[in-house]
């Protein structure tokens, strides 16, 4: 997700007829979940964009944000939305459930590792299906399950003889290790 209070799409990109983010993603003020149709979008786009709630209002998908990012990576080719959470600490890629293995299709899975081993500041690169999360990891994919609300998703580093680990887990945002 953008941060940016301007528009941050690169220069000759614009959704036109794609709208998987009104699938993948969940929209509170809507009442609307994850991984279903948002029941105001229609062929031709958002049936109430001018009152659409702010969370639509500031979302810009990865592909439109990122000139890095060729033509493959537009989410109605490739049924993924990127979006980048937590001020750019973590890659999300929100996965159309009609085709839930499009993370792990090349040249996708292959990007998704090669952000996983980049150093800061992505912290966290994960693939959602509706609410079940894998954490990509540089040397394996750890599936959290369903990541609940009042959950976070945190990376650990291992030390040990035979190097560092990095590994991946979930817990509840009040859990007391979160405050060490």
């Amino acid at each position: 997700m953008s941060q940016s209070p301007a528009d941050p799409t690169v220069p000759g990109r614009s959704c036109g007829a794609c709208t998987l983010c009104c699938k993948v993603m969940g929209i509170v003020a809507l009442g609307k979940p994850m991984g279903v149709w948002c029941r105001h979008c229609s062929e031709s786009g958002c049936t109430i964009y001018g009152e659409r709630p702010r969370d639509c209002r500031v979302f810009y998908c990865a592909w439109l944000a990122t000139a890095a990012l060729g033509e493959e990576w537009r989410p109605d080719r490739s049924k993924l939305v990127l979006a980048y959470e937590l001020g750019g600490a973590r890659i999300a890629a929100y996965v159309d459930p009609d085709h839930p293995d499009a993370w792990r299709r090349e040249p996708f899975y292959s990007a998704l590792k090669q952000w996983a081993r980049a150093p800061a500041p992505v912290r966290q690169v994960v693939a959602c299906l509706g609410r079940h999360t894998v954490a990509i990891l540089p040397d394996r994919d750890v599936d959290l399950g369903i990541v609940g609300p009042e959950e976070l998703i945190v990376t650990l580093e291992r030390r040990s003889a035979d190097g560092v680990t990095i590994e991946a887990v979930k817990m509840h945002k009040d859990d007391p290790r979160l405050k060490r």
